[in-house]
């Protein structure tokens, strides 16, 4: 099990991750814990995924963003990049390494 804690901008609304990896099937089931009204449609549609497909399908068809446009999530929201690097942890595709994003204004 991998868990991704996700610290959101402006809107303040954190989401919790959970990627559970099958073995046998290669699928990640995906439990998102949020208070945000469009996360909260995306983990509706997005329980589990297939772990190469998602890992390794680029971003126009990958199956995480085209449900993130579908829920409506905002277009500079850094959870489905989040979701992506916690299903390739839960499955052994890469190492839990932190991402950050950090903007100034000058």
């Amino acid at each position: 099990m991998t868990i991704a804690e996700v610290t959101p901008g402006v809107c303040g609304l954190g989401t919790l991750v959970v990627a559970t990896h099958d073995e046998t099937t290669g699928q990640v089931s995906l439990v998102l814990e949020t208070d945000c009204a469009a996360i909260r449609r995306l983990a509706a549609v997005l329980t589990a995924v297939d772990a190469y497909q998602t890992a390794f399908t680029p971003a126009p068809g990958n199956p995480v963003y085209v449900a993130a446009g579908e829920a409506r999530l905002h277009p500079s929201c850094a959870l489905p990049t989040a979701i992506i690097k916690a299903v390739e942890v839960a499955a052994g595709l890469a190492l839990p390494r932190d991402v950050t994003i950090r903007l100034t204004k000058s």
